[in-house]
């Protein structure tokens, strides 16, 4: 599965959506196995008119230009944007990418490409899987997790820390192949931050796991009933706590209280019919509308550099840089070196296998701990800047995006023309590519009041687009490229989604919680216990407990 730019698309009722190198339709007539062998998604709206790649271009370039705000109201702590990115590879995950031979039945392949909020970028297929059983410990019910190499300028960055990094390879006759972290999904190591998040889930993991012993329970019992309690703890808390950050709680409201109105409706449902009816037993598509544009809203969210730790921070003691994003990739094993030295886009440069101590995650700045009543855990003015916070929800991006890292979406032997590094630049060509619904065409569907083309064009403290042509102008406010139009929205709403991208992306995840293998919404008495009451079941819960509720193991460097 490609990351940062997939070239085709299974549609369901369209069948292979195949492109070349110029981003061109290829013809393409697989059999059924090949079929079954892509990812399935659908498409919510109507075929949209594309835009020309000039215009692409300006407007990406537009978009990459300006400063955004921290976000406001609400504020989101900046961890939220890297769970959102796990959130999202969860609901792509790609769990048969590891088997493409011949003994892969037809069963393991439609398992593997329903997208569903149930955790399989952390579990994978389970311990029990002859390819899998390697993200696992010996015992076959923990998941494994991987040791910091020392390097810092003090204690305890000069020791090698175990359980802070993500477990890694070790294996091989390249550097890249020994530094691989030993995950489901590769993504989840594509920047540091998104791979400190998939680090604190495994430690919720085998927390749970160590809870669910001391009751007795051993083996793939014990296994089976850890994922149950972890993935709908989970999924409580995208639901009541993530979700009401990006979304519109009144869109979230109306979906989990009333149902889905426009994707994949229930048959017999009173809802109208806008996509196709639902029938017993039917697994989730993806919507091309969701996974093209309206959840690429965390792209906006991305700040420059974070206050990432006691040691690299704007204040350092030590003299050293804050966590600027291009840091972030280079301290990952799928987009950088794991090592300062070296080459960003060559994987064998530097001599690091494994995450240098001194980079190790300081979760009380990104997530704040005061919503948990934890005044505790809040980073002291003697430690240097505090809490990171998103910036806010838009049509602007930081300016790194604009030059991404090769490993950050695939060969790293290539050498792209410059636009086609720039982030904005490749999601509004993959919506090219598919023919995505048009903000103007969904809006319609969706029976949201459209934005106004003086809208469309001036926004609200969003990407400035003056030095449109006329023509330009004309044709984006005619066809307004679908994610461009979701990001506009939000700023009329406080950085929130709202209208065409607020009811995509709480349907969206309404459905792929429904169809989860594990589902609080088939179980609407189940509540959760490891909150601090059984209503209650936030990000910082899930931390706390993951950490054991511990100050030197949310930040152990001091």
């Amino acid at each position: 599965m490609k990351r940062h730019m997939r070239e085709d698309y299974f549609v369901v009722g369209e069948g292979v959506l195949s492109f070349d190198d110029e981003h061109q339709p290829a013809t393409q007539r697989p059999s059924t196995t090949a079929e079954l062998r892509k990812f399935r998604f659908s498409r919510l709206g109507p075929r949209g008119v594309a835009l020309d790649e000039s215009l692409r271009a300006a407007l990406a370039q537009a978009m990459v230009s300006g400063t955004s705000p921290d976000s406001a109201d609400p504020v989101i702590p900046a961890g939220f944007t890297y769970l959102g990115q796990f959130v999202d590879h969860d609901l792509t995950m790609d769990a048969t990418a590891a088997a493409f031979g011949s003994d892969v039945t037809v069963d393991e392949l439609l398992q593997g490409r329903s997208p569903a909020l149930d955790l399989d970028s952390l579990y994978g297929r389970g311990p029990l899987h002859r390819d899998d059983a390697r993200f696992y410990a010996a015992d076959g019910v923990h998941l494994q997790t991987g040791t910091t190499v020392a390097s810092g300028p003090d204690e305890p960055t000069q020791h090698d820390l175990e359980g802070f990094d993500l477990p890694r390879s070790g294996h091989g006759s390249t550097k890249a192949a020994r530094q691989a972290a030993l995950i489901p999904d590769p993504r989840n190591d594509e920047n540091l931050a998104v791979a400190q998040t998939h680090l604190a889930f495994i430690r919720f993991h085998n927390r749970v796991v160590d809870e669910l012993m001391s009751g007795g329970l051993s083996g793939p019992q014990l296994f089976r009933a850890a994922r149950d309690v972890v993935v709908k703890h989970y999924q409580w808390m995208l639901w009541t706590d993530f979700l009401p950050r990006i979304v519109s709680p009144a869109i979230i409201d109306d979906v989990f209280t009333n149902g889905r109105r426009f994707f994949e409706v229930p048959a017999g449902s009173d809802r109208r019919r806008r996509h196709r009816w639902l029938k017993p037993g039917d697994r989730p598509t993806m919507p091309i509308e969701f996974s093209v544009a309206a959840y690429r809203l965390g792209h906006s969210m991305v700040r420059p550099q974070y206050e990432w730790n006691r040691i690299f921070n704007t204040q350092s003691a030590f003299g050293l840089p804050p966590g600027r994003l291009d840091l972030l990739f280079r301290f990952s094993g799928t987009s950088g070196n794991l090592d300062i030295n070296g080459e960003l886009d060559d994987p064998e440069s530097g001599s690091n296998e494994r995450l240098p101590t001194n980079w190790i995650a300081d979760f009380r700045r990104l997530y704040d701990f005061r919503e948990a009543g934890r005044e505790d855990l809040v980073v002291k003015p003697a430690e240097g800047p505090g809490l990171n916070i998103a910036t806010r929800i838009d049509t602007l991006l930081v300016d790194p995006l604009r030059n991404l890292p090769l490993g950050s979406f695939g060969d790293r032997s290539g050498t792209p023309p410059a636009i086609e590094r720039n982030l904005a630049f490749r999601n509004l060509t993959r919506a090219f590519m598919v023919r995505l619904a048009s903000g103007q065409q969904m809006a319609e569907l969706l029976e949201v009041p459209p934005l106004k083309p003086d809208e469309i064009l001036a926004g609200s403290g969003g990407a400035v687009l003056d030095d449109l042509p006329p023509e330009q102008r004309d044709a984006l406010t005619t066809n307004t490229p679908l994610w461009f139009y979701i990001l506009r929205e939000a700023e009329f709403n406080q950085g929130r989604l709202d209208g065409v991208g607020g009811r995509i992306v709480a349907e969206v995840f309404h459905r792929a919680m429904q169809g989860s293998r594990t589902s609080i919404l088939r179980e609407p008495a189940w509540r959760p216990t490891l909150g601090p009451d059984r209503t209650t079941f936030r990000m910082v819960d899930l931390l706390l407990f993951a950490f054991e509720g511990k100050a030197e193991l949310l930040n152990p460097l001091g």
